[in-house]
C-alpha cells in the first residue's frame, strides 16, 4: 500500500496544453485598462473595414435607418507577441474581448443597437495583431429627403471616432482602399425595396479643445426601387382620374352624371385611407405623392362642382338666366338664332289676318287681343266664323308648343357648349398638373 502512495506522490504531473500555457503566459500580466504600446509617445492605428449587407428599414418620421453591417477593426497590441516555436508553432488564438484592450471606437450617428449578435472573442496572431470582427445591426439618425418618394435616394453617414483618444494616441485608417469599399456590392441583398449605388468614404482631422481627432465617415448611398409603389399607388388612382375625365361625356339631362361623380369620389376617399400606412410619414416635409393625391381628390371635387353648376343651370328658366349678367351674355350670344314666341305668334296671326269672310269681321293683329277674345264669353258662332276660330287658336297651340321645344332644344345646346368649355380648361389644368409630377418624377428616377 506504501509502495502505491510513493508512486502516485513522486509521478509527473500532466502538462498544461500549449493552447492554454500560451494564454495564461499573454494574460498574466496584461492591464486591458493600459493602452498596449511599450511606448507611450506612439499612436494606437486602428483599420477599419465596412461590409454593408442589408437596409431594414429607413423611417421618415423619426429620420433614422436601420441596417446590417460586417464590421472589422484591425490593430497592432504590443503586449500579446510570441515566438511560435515556443508553443507547438500556435501562430493565432482568440481570446475574449474582456480580457484585452479595445479600441473606444463609436459611431457618432449611433442612435439605437439592433438584434446584433453577441461576439465575445477576438482573434490574435504571434505578431501582436488583433482582429476584431462582427456584425452588427444599428439604427443611425440620417437627415431623409422623403419629397421624391417613390423616386427618391439616400444618403446616410456612419462616422467612426475615438470617443477619447487623440489621434496622437488612437488614429484610424481604412483597412481597404476606398475604391473597393465604394464599389463593394458582393455582400448586399439586392432583392429588396433599396439598391445600393456606393458607398464612399474619406478620413480627416476636426480640431477641438486644441487637440486634434481622427473621424473615418462612411456614405451609403441607396435608392429605392418605384415599382411597388408605382403599382399600388400611382396607377390605381390614375384609372380614377381617367374615369372621371371620362363621365364627363354622360349625357347633361341625363341625371346620373353627379351621382356617378359622387361615386368616384367616395371610392377615391376609400382608396387614400386604405393606403395611409404606405406613405412615409415625415415631421418637416410632406412626400411629392402625397401632395399628389390631395391634388387628385381637389380635382375630383372640382370636376363634381363643375358638373353641379351646369345641371343648375339648365334647370334654370330662360327669364331667371336673362337676370344675370353674365348668362345674358351667353344668351344673347348663343342663344336661339330664329325667331322668337311673340313673333311667331304674330307672323301667324297676320297671315290669318288677310281672311275676312264679312265686312263685320276683322281679325286684330295684336296677340294679346286675340288672346283675350279667344277666352271671352261669347254667343256661339256659326259658320266660317267659327272655323276661322278653330283654326286660329289650333295655329297658336302648334306655334307655342314647336317655339317652347325649339328653346328647350337651344339651351340645351348652350350649356352643352358651356360643359364642353368647362371641361376643356378641366382638361387642360388636368394635363398641366400631370406633366409636372412627370417631368418631376422623371428627373429623379434617372439622375
Amino acid at each position: 500500500m506504501s509502495v502505491v502512495w510513493l508512486m502516485l506522490l513522486f509521478s509527473e504531473k500532466p502538462k498544461r496544453s500549449a493552447l492554454n500555457q500560451l494564454t495564461r503566459t499573454l494574460l498574466r500580466k496584461y492591464d486591458c485598462g493600459v493602452r498596449p504600446v511599450h511606448n507611450w509617445t506612439s499612436a494606437t492605428t486602428v483599420s477599419i473595414d465596412l461590409i454593408l449587407q442589408s437596409v431594414l428599414d429607413v423611417d421618415g418620421k423619426t429620420q433614422s435607418i436601420t441596417i446590417s453591417i460586417w464590421y472589422r477593426q484591425i490593430w497592432t497590441d504590443e503586449f500579446l507577441v510570441w515566438d511560435p516555436e515556443e508553443f507547438d508553432g500556435i501562430t493565432e488564438i482568440s481570446l475574449s474581448s474582456d480580457a484585452i484592450w479595445i479600441p473606444d471606437v463609436i459611431v457618432s450617428e449611433f442612435v439605437n443597437a439592433g438584434k446584433s449578435p453577441p461576439i465575445p472573442y477576438v482573434y490574435v496572431n504571434s505578431s501582436g495583431s488583433v482582429k476584431n470582427y462582427r456584425p452588427m445591426q444599428v439604427v443611425l439618425a440620417c437627415s431623409l429627403e422623403m419629397y421624391a418618394f417613390p423616386f427618391d435616394k439616400q444618403n446616410c453617414s456612419l462616422t467612426f471616432r475615438s470617443w477619447l483618444h487623440s489621434v496622437k494616441e488612437i488614429d484610424l485608417t481604412l483597412w481597404r482602399s476606398a475604391e473597393n469599399i465604394a464599389h463593394d456590392q458582393g455582400e448586399f441583398m439586392n432583392d429588396g425595396e433599396w439598391e445600393l449605388l456606393s458607398i464612399p468614404s474619406r478620413y480627416w482631422q476636426i480640431h477641438q479643445d486644441e487637440t486634434d481627432y481622427a473621424h473615418i465617415q462612411f456614405n451609403v448611398l441607396i435608392r429605392r426601387r418605384p415599382l411597388l409603389y408605382v403599382v399600388g399607388l400611382l396607377i390605381p388612382s390614375i384609372f380614377l382620374m381617367l374615369v372621371d375625365v371620362i363621365s364627363f361625356y354622360l349625357p347633361l339631362n341625363s341625371g346620373v352624371r353627379i351621382a356617378f361623380k359622387i361615386s368616384i369620389l367616395l371610392g377615391y376617399t376609400v382608396f387614400r385611407v386604405n393606403l395611409t400606412d404606405d406613405l412615409p410619414s415625415s415631421a418637416v416635409t410632406t412626400p411629392l405623392v402625397g401632395v399628389f393625391f390631395v391634388v387628385c381628390m381637389a380635382m375630383l371635387m372640382l370636376s363634381l362642382i363643375k358638373s353641379i353648376l351646369v345641371v343648375k343651370l339648365l334647370h334654370h328658366s330662360e327669364k331667371e338666366v336673362r337676370q344675370m349678367s353674365v348668362s345674358a351674355c351667353l344668351l344673347d350670344k348663343y342663344g336661339s338664332g330664329g325667331p322668337s314666341f311673340t313673333e311667331s305668334a304674330l307672323t301667324s296671326i297676320k297671315t290669318l289676318d288677310h281672311i275676312n269672310t264679312s265686312g263685320d269681321y276683322e281679325l286684330e293683329p295684336s296677340l294679346d287681343g286675340d288672346l283675350l277674345s279667344l277666352t271671352e264669353i261669347q254667343v256661339a258662332p256659326s259658320g266660317p266664323e267659327w272655323l276661322l276660330q278653330e283654326l286660329v287658336s289650333l295655329r297658336l297651340a302648334l306655334s307655342q308648343e314647336d317655339t317652347e321645344s325649339s328653346a328647350q332644344a337651344d339651351w340645351l345646346a348652350l350649356c352643352s357648349k358651356l360643359d364642353r368649355l368647362l371641361f376643356r380648361l378641366y382638361l387642360l389644368v388636368l394635363a398641366v398638373y400631370a406633366a409636372t409630377l412627370l417631368l418631376l418624377w422623371a428627373s429623379w428616377s434617372f439622375a
